[in-house]
């Protein structure tokens, strides 16, 4: 019982903030919390040398990063549709949407779930630019930490649990890529370029939440 009351307080949160208006995913300015370049971040304490490393190991190519942008002009347009999926496994999911219970009420906070909302959409944008610079690197640094708890919450005020356990990071690889293939598809790709974009966007996302991982991991061992 407690399972479908979770999924149903979800499910409302979710539809609340798809129903309520959202500014434009490419619109950086407009989106709290979005910080990438900006001095305030830190640097990352991996190298630009050891992104191109684990590039490496990944496989990932200049192919890759070229089919990435062929995808930008195609998921341009689809960026909220996309969400919608994305949000919608997340509701029906209570080992994730647990990340965005409010505390008092222990119900998901849809306020929490529109702010994220909106740096989700421009991930997707930042994703499909594939521009590996100082200031992408940094940025990478300051999701992970968003997700542990030196920094969970901060960004939007919000009263949530405390940690993002590291488990679901990669783990999401899988949901979040199958489901984008489809909207990958719709702009008349040929089959072969949207099997090579799909293989782009799961070496990308696995790569990104490798990063993201940095503040779990022991001080030496990453």
């Amino acid at each position: 019982m407690k399972h479908h009351s979770l999924v149903a307080a979800a499910l409302a949160a979710l539809v609340a903030v798809a129903a309520a208006p959202t500014a434009n995913a490419q619109s950086t300015p407009a989106i709290p919390g979005y910080t990438m370049g900006q001095k305030s971040l830190a640097k990352a304490p991996f190298t630009l040398a050891d992104l191109e490393s684990l590039k490496k190991t990944l496989l990932f190519t200049e192919e890759d990063i070229r089919y990435l942008r062929m995808s930008r002009a195609i998921l341009a347009d689809q960026h909220e549709a996309i969400l919608d999926v994305w949000y919608g496994f997340v509701a029906s999911t209570p080992e994730l949407v647990v990340y965005f219970k409010n505390n008092k009420t222990g119900a998901p906070d849809g306020a929490y779930l529109g702010a994220v909302r909106k740096r989700f959409g421009q991930w997707i944008a930042d994703t499909a630019d594939a521009n590996y610079d100082q200031s992408w690197l940094d940025y990478q640094y300051e999701i992970g930490l968003r997700h542990t708890t030196p920094k969970k919450n901060k960004t939007d005020e919000a009263d949530s649990v405390p940690l993002v356990n590291f488990r679901y990071l990669s783990a999401l690889t899988i949901p979040v890529t199958t489901t984008l293939k489809p909207f990958l598809a719709k702009k008349g790709a040929s089959a072969a370029d949207v099997e090579k974009m799909h293989a782009a966007w799961v070496k990308s996302v696995l790569l990104q939440s490798i990063l993201w991982s940095y503040p779990y991991i022991k001080d030496g061992q990453f």
